[in-house]
């Protein structure tokens, strides 16, 4: 087994999330809220408003909230990189899966079957499960750095060329795409996967915390797992 598999007495409470994993996974919920439905006006802009156009500025209110939560994204990001580096086991496993370990495939494939109803009881884990790990890894990990990159490419088109955002990443990201509408298109669709990570993220999180033996919504409020 994995040796992120524990066994415990129930009733056993493990520290798992230290506060600032917590911090970035609640910041994070709220920043992309916000970036999917800002993200969504701005792809859709909403219809005239009546008035005087120079007395209106909601789409530019819009815009900013946006690029106000994307940068509160890409900070946490760094931040969480760093935390990844001095925390504990559980701040880093979404960051490095032990891939090259047989014996985390076989709890990943496990917990495939235990999500398909195909296994009769859960495996216990610490931290994340096999499965968790990958997803995360793979979606939200390299997704919202994908996000991020594109989403300030696009950003430094406004700033210009000379602006520390156009020489980082427009100057690079955009040609590398073929033009502006593609990187627009690809940060939309990612987005749109991402929302259905999220979606499902939730359910499982429920689903977990109720089936699973273990706590699982409490555990990233307060940061301790309970193993019943």
């Amino acid at each position: 087994m994995s040796s992120n598999i524990e066994r415990f007495p129930p009733g056993t409470s493990i520290y798992v999330y230290e506060w600032p994993v917590r911090l970035w996974h609640w910041i994070n919920a709220v920043a992309i809220t916000v970036l999917a439905i800002t993200g969504y006006l701005i792809a859709k802009p909403l219809g005239s408003v009546p008035g005087e156009a120079s007395e209106n500025f909601l789409m530019g209110y819009i815009r900013f909230t946006h690029f106000t939560a994307g940068y509160i994204v890409a900070i946490a990001f760094l931040v969480r990189i760093y935390w990844a580096v001095v925390g504990n086991r559980q701040a880093r496993e979404i960051f490095l899966p032990p891939v090259f370990q047989a014996a985390w495939w076989r709890g990943l494939l496990h917990e495939i079957r235990w999500y398909l109803f195909l296994a009769p009881e859960p495996r216990h884990y610490v931290g994340h499960n096999p499965l968790a790990t990958l997803s995360m890894h793979v979606l939200f990990v390299w997704g919202l750095t994908f996000m991020i990159v594109t989403g300030f490419a696009l950003y430094g088109e406004g700033t210009g060329m000379g602006s520390w955002q156009y020489e980082l990443f427009s100057a690079w990201v955009i040609p590398l795409f073929g033009q502006s509408q593609d990187v627009h298109t690809w940060h939309h669709l990612v987005m749109w996967i991402l929302i259905s990570f999220v979606i499902i993220h939730v359910y499982v999180a429920v689903r977990e915390d109720r089936l699973s033996g273990q706590t699982v919504l409490k555990a990233m409020v307060s940061g301790w797992r309970t193993f019943r």
